[in-house]
This record gives C-alpha cells, sequence and structure tokens, in this order.
C-alpha cells in the first residue's frame, strides 16, 4: 500500500461572520460562524492525484489553505508523512508543500524578475548563488521555458507563459505535495491542454502528489487518479475518478456531471435551487433541500460515510 504523503482527521476551519460586539458578550451571544470547511477526512499517496470537485463556496480552497499550512485549522489534524503538522513543526512542513494559486497574474510580484520569483522560495536553503542558478535553469526547462525569460517581469508573459513560472516556483524547492488551484479557469482552452500535459508530465518525472481544485469535470478526468466532490464544506463522494465518472452514486455528483456538456446531450441541467447558507446550514444532510430523492430522514440526520462498490459515500440511499 502507499504511503500517505498527506491526512486529515475530523478536519475543520470555521471563520467569524461578524465580529462579536459588546451587546453579544452582554447577553453571553455566540458569534455566528462560517463552516467553511466541516470534519473532512481524506489522504492523498505517493505519486497519487487527487481531484476535489464542487461549486463555488462548497470550501475546497480552504482545505487546500489548510493542508499548505497557510489557514490554521479550527480543529482536527493534518498528518504529513505520518508525522503531526504541529506549530513547532510547521515551517519545516511547509517547505515539502506548495500551492499554485488560481489566478497566475496576481499571485506573481509583478516588481520583481522571473529568476527572482521563481528561485524565492530557495532564500532559506543554504545553496551559492550557482547552485540557485543551476536550479533555476533545469525547472525553466521542465516546464519548457528557456533561460531568456530570466529578467522578464510578469507583465511581459502571456497567461499560460505565467502560470508556467508559478508552476516552476512550486516545484523549484522538490516538494513532496503540489496544491494547485483551479490551475486552468483562467486560460484560453488551447493554452490549458498544455498546462494540463505539463502538470502530468512533471507527475510522472518527479513523482509529485497533486490536490487538484477545480469545477471543471474534463480537467478531473483527465488528471487526477481520485475523486472527491465537495458540498457545504463536506466530502459527500470519495473514489477513483474513473467510477465517480462513470457511475456516481451521490445525488449531487450525479447533478454537478448532469450540468456538464457532451458530445451525445447538448442539454445541460444544473443542480436545482441554492447552496445553503455556510452561517445557517440545513439540518441533517446539507443537500436536502435541493435532493430529488430527499427522504425524511435525510432532514434530521446527517448520514455517515460508507463503502458503496469502489467509493465512500455520504448518502441515505445507500
Amino acid at each position: 500500500m502507499a504511503e500517505a504523503v498527506v491526512e486529515t482527521k475530523g478536519l475543520k476551519k470555521y471563520f467569524l461572520a461578524m465580529k462579536s460586539g459588546f451587546l453579544n458578550k452582554l447577553l453571553r451571544q455566540e458569534p455566528p460562524l462560517v463552516k467553511a470547511v466541516d470534519d473532512i477526512n481524506i489522504e492523498v499517496n505517493s505519486g497519487e492525484v487527487l481531484s476535489l470537485v464542487g461549486e463555488s463556496g462548497s470550501g475546497k480552497t480552504t482545505l487546500g489553505r489548510l493542508i499548505t499550512t497557510l489557514e490554521t485549522p479550527t480543529d482536527g489534524e493534518i498528518y504529513f508523512e505520518g508525522r503531526k503538522v504541529i506549530k513547532q513543526n510547521r515551517k519545516t512542513i511547509r517547505r515539502q508543500v506548495q500551492m499554485v494559486f488560481q489566478n497566475p497574474y496576481e499571485s506573481l510580484d509583478p516588481r520583481q524578475s522571473i529568476k527572482g520569483i521563481v528561485t524565492e522560495p530557495l532564500a532559506r536553503l543554504s545553496l551559492s548563488q550557482s547552485e540557485k542558478n543551476a536550479q533555476f535553469d533545469q525547472v525553466m526547462s521542465a516546464v519548457s521555458l528557456d533561460a531568456n525569460f530570466a529578467q522578464r517581469r510578469p507583465k511581459d508573459l502571456s497567461g499560460g507563459q505565467r502560470q508556467r513560472v508559478a508552476v516552476a516556483r512550486a516545484i523549484i524547492s522538490n516538494p513532496k505535495l503540489i496544491v494547485l488551484d483551479e490551475p486552468t479557469s483562467a486560460l484560453d482552452a488551447s493554452v490549458q491542454s498544455q498546462v494540463l500535459n505539463l502538470l502530468v508530465a512533471l507527475r510522472d518525472e518527479y513523482n509529485f502528489s497533486y490536490i487538484v481544485i477545480t469545477h471543471n469535470i474534463a480537467v478531473a478526468r483527465y488528471i487526477s487518479d481520485r475523486t472527491a466532490t465537495m458540498y457545504a464544506g463536506q466530502v459527500v463522494e470519495i473514489g477513483p475518478t474513473d467510477e465517480i465518472l462513470k457511475n456516481p452514486k451521490h445525488p449531487y455528483t450525479q447533478a454537478l456531471l448532469k450540468s456538464v456538456p457532451t458530445l451525445e446531450s447538448k442539454r445541460v441541467e444544473p443542480p436545482h435551487g441554492e447552496v445553503p447558507s455556510l452561517i445557517n446550514l440545513p439540518k441533517g444532510c446539507r443537500f436536502n433541500t435541493r435532493c430529488p430523492f430527499v427522504m425524511e430522514k435525510c432532514k434530521t440526520n446527517d448520514p455517515p460515510m460508507r463503502r458503496v462498490g469502489q467509493v465512500n459515500v455520504a448518502c441515505w440511499l445507500y
């Protein structure tokens, strides 16, 4: 069995919806909380690609930020290669985890040269300038950019080139895990395929593990080994990508797939209803207000995660 690079147990992240005022404290009223991530249990193995899919606001990016230690959990645990992530070892573990953000233009410092941006993660390491130069040349070659880009600025690059620079910065420190937040959403269709091919090639060459955050089912189908469907801060289905996309179990996963156009059908059906407020979540199953198969039990009890065939699913239908 492959070793888990990262594992979460009961992971939660709640944000204050508003500051608690004097009157709230006087009346001992608890301030409302946004339950962005609520009791997540996942693992990613060495060399594996896990996609997180779901609508905007489902908690995908917050989960990614928790795993990369950019956010501190409200509750629960994160393990990196078997070691529990705590305050004392967070900096050490952070060097083994990188994140590529959704908009490459906003995530790259416009004042820095490309070489300065890409080699920034090496500042913490005791390397000579010649060693840094060698690593810069190596990663630029790996992402199919030539060394002539070294002194350019992000504004001088195309969207695809900026995304390649963001990937180069992520891989230069040779991390064990890379979290990719919507890595192709800001790119043209032709450039998307180039970036996806690049990510697959890098995974094959360096054995990186990826967590890919995406709302694009086609991206998940192409790049991932396993897929997790997130809804209202929870994982509702997780399993092999081929199985989930061919035979989805959870009604929400089924609804997501119906909203994707295919060559066989021009008709698309977006999920009915509105995403619930993360401040005032419905009782029981969080999807019960939109589910076509809702039962009375769904309105009162939260379904446990159960094994059904090759996938794990949280639904009272099973």
